[in-house]
């Protein structure tokens, strides 16, 4: 058990090695990471790349106490689950995360059964992919904050597909997208509905953070309508 946390906890840091471009946008430009790993979930695969060749240096190897054994089956579980992070799987994944809740309540008894390798890393899975996910669950300072960083990356990004002549993705032109109209649709198509689902399965541990996840959407839904109604005196 000491093992499988530890692994996790180092999955959780390596998800987040930096690259300074998306993997939808290596893919558009053909860059080197999308080269090397065959446009196939970029960033999460140079993610485990980078991480396990870190772990090859000397002195850096964090799991060289464990035996061979434990050493094939973390990577395993790093691989699994570092890979299911890739935004493209998000629909597959809430939708298997679905299913095992309606399991549950078939069972009755409320305890998950994970007598099978499948089974734990649906969950590991989908803990990490709501962690991915977590930012509009913070206390709305602290997701304000990360919001301002992650709208300038993307607007960045929407920079360099404008000097390329390219269609610029959703959410990446700074001259006409609108915070929290994003983070309102964020939340209602992509983040509530994992969370809720989430939220189901360990009930009641998750109903907190489900709660301000709502009470965010609600806080920027009512800064929508305020720009909307501001916007509609100034055009009368």
């Amino acid at each position: 058990m000491i093992c499988v946390v530890t692994g996790i906890l180092f999955i959780a840091i390596l998800r987040n090695i930096f690259s300074n471009s998306e993997s939808v946008f290596s893919r558009r430009f053909h860059d080197q990471l999308a080269i090397m790993y065959n446009d196939a979930s970029v960033l999460e695969n140079h993610h485990l790349a980078v991480a396990f060749q870190l772990l090859n240096r000397p002195g850096c190897d964090m799991f060289e106490s464990l035996v061979k054994k434990q050493r094939l089956s973390l990577r395993r579980m790093a691989i699994d689950m570092v890979l299911a992070t890739d935004m493209s799987k998000h629909m597959s994944l809430l939708a298997d995360l679905k299913t095992m809740v309606e399991t549950k309540k078939v069972a009755g008894s409320g305890i998950l059964t994970l007598d099978n390798y499948s089974d734990r890393m649906q969950i590991l899975q989908n803990m990490i992919h709501c962690s991915d996910l977590s930012n509009p669950t913070k206390p709305l300072a602290l997701y304000r904050q990360w919001n301002t960083r992650i709208m300038e990356e993307h607007f960045r990004q929407g920079d360099r597909e404008r000097e390329q002549g390219l269609e610029l993705s959703p959410m990446c032109d700074r001259n006409t997208a609108s915070l929290e109209k994003t983070q309102v649709s964020f939340i209602d198509y992509i983040v509530h509905p994992l969370w809720e689902t989430w939220s189901e399965l360990v009930h009641p541990d998750a109903q907190k953070i489900l709660e301000t996840l709502e009470e965010n959407r609600e806080w920027y839904l009512a800064r929508m309508v305020e720009d909307s109604q501001n916007e509609q005196k100034e055009n009368e």
